[in-house]
């Protein structure tokens, strides 16, 4: 299987919105592309749009996972969790990171708010992040390159690293070719056996089952990220003990009992709740995660799960009008230029600008045609500055712009710089 190279850079911290900004961890970082329009090449196994914005998109990392940091308002074994996020971040290439004592997962201060870096990519996951391996610093190949992953490089990604040194579990998914698959397992088992990293605390394991007296018991422990995200809202939902767990399991195959394929001789398929036993106050996981392969969530019937039809710049924002002679409410503008040689039809796309508000288009544009749109609604123009964001009808920025006040002058229409 190919994957995509994408240059970039890696992004810790908004230095204009540091208490908003992007909360790193061990397997999840956020990635600002130099060519946003790569990302919406990418196959979409699950059918969900890439949650890409300005500011970027956040990257899976394929074949780990590592301890929640947080997860809705919990966690796991916190020396864990930040040992992982911390070796990634270091091995990114940043330093002197530090984090809001009050906002443990948001970076306070950092030598360096973004790093160059780049990803290889081989899809959208059912979050709309990108999958992928990562790595300090560009590659040789070009931006969009397709490039046959190998072993010898895998090893060289942040991911590996990360296994290897016993810091993150493994998590397989079918979109992780077999023999790369294979060579991460075996990194996985050494990992296991020196006992290095977290791999020396783990317990809900075939070698150890764990006792969860309640949700503060749990976040004590080292096990497995996702049969954790699994317990955690068994918990919130009342359950008192185990007993009714696989019932519970079973009762959702998509977003519960994850479909497996389960790699004994022969391989056949299962659900979560074969390789998982629990009763009273233990849990246990019958299987090394390993010997496994974890389905993504199917995408719903009728999703298109290929190419996406329209890529970020293929509609963009040429001019607005904030400001006009007179009333503004009714006569504001934006004007939208088709940059491709097709049409595009508009049903279902939207403007919206940062404070919320929204404006439905329709009709179509013709390749290479421009069109200006009067503002009503729900959407105003802001005369101290704003951002406009353009959505195709999958809810997918195709084109982001933001003027100042400085830009704005009565009557007068900015044009946006294009580079």
């Amino acid at each position: 299987m190919g994957y995509t190279v994408l240059r970039g850079s890696f992004v810790i911290r908004y230095p204009d919105l540091p208490r908003q900004g992007p909360q790193p961890d061990g397997d999840t970082v956020k990635f600002k592309p130099d060519t946003p329009a790569l990302v919406d090449t990418l196959p979409r196994r699950s059918g969900r749009p890439a949650q890409i914005n300005s500011r970027g998109i956040s990257v899976r990392m394929e074949a780990i996972d590592a301890l929640e940091t947080h997860f809705d308002n919990d966690h796991q074994e916190l020396a864990g969790a930040i040992a992982a996020r911390d070796a990634l971040l270091a091995q990114l290439g940043f330093t002197g990171v530090t984090f809001f004592p009050d906002a443990p997962n948001n970076v306070d201060h950092t030598d360096q708010d973004s790093v160059r870096g780049h990803v290889l990519s081989n899809g959208i996951d059912a979050n709309g992040r990108m999958i992928g391996f990562i790595y300090p610093g560009d590659p040789v190949e070009p931006d969009g390159a397709q490039v046959f992953l190998d072993n010898p490089r895998v090893d060289t990604s942040v991911n590996a690293t990360l296994l290897t040194v016993g810091l993150t579990y493994p998590a397989f998914y079918d979109t992780l070719p077999a023999d790369l698959r294979a060579h991460l397992a075996d990194v996985s088992r050494a990992a296991r056996t020196a006992g290095a990293g977290i791999r020396a605390r783990s317990t809900a394991d075939p070698n150890s089952a764990a006792t969860i007296q309640d949700l503060a018991a749990l976040e004590e422990l080292v096990i497995w990220p996702k049969l954790f995200r699994r317990i955690v809202p068994y918990l919130a939902a009342g359950f008192t003990d185990f007993d009714g767990f696989d019932t519970w399991l079973r009762a959702d195959p998509v977003n519960r009992d994850d479909a497996l394929l389960l790699l004994a001789d022969p391989a056949r398929p299962g659900n979560l709740h074969d390789v998982i036993t629990a009763a009273g106050h233990t849990v246990q996981r019958t299987v090394w995660p390993e010997e496994f392969v974890i389905a993504p969530d199917p995408a719903p019937p009728g999703t298109n799960t290929g190419l996406r039809p329209h890529a970020a710049g293929d509609l963009v924002i040429l001019a607005a009008l904030p400001d006009p002679a007179g009333v503004d409410r009714g006569h504001e503008t934006v004007t939208l230029i088709n940059t491709t040689g097709s049409g595009i039809d508009l049903a279902g796309w939207h403007l919206a600008d940062a404070a919320g508000g929204r404006h439905a288009l329709t009709g179509a544009l013709a390749g290479g045609a421009a069109t200006q749109i009067t503002l009503g609604g729900g959407l105003a123009l802001g005369n101290k500055g704003d951002t406009l964001i353009l959505s195709d009808s999958d809810g997918a920025t195709i084109d982001t712009v933001t003027y100042t006040s400085g830009h704005v002058r009565p009557g007068r229409t900015i044009c946006i710089g294009r580079t």
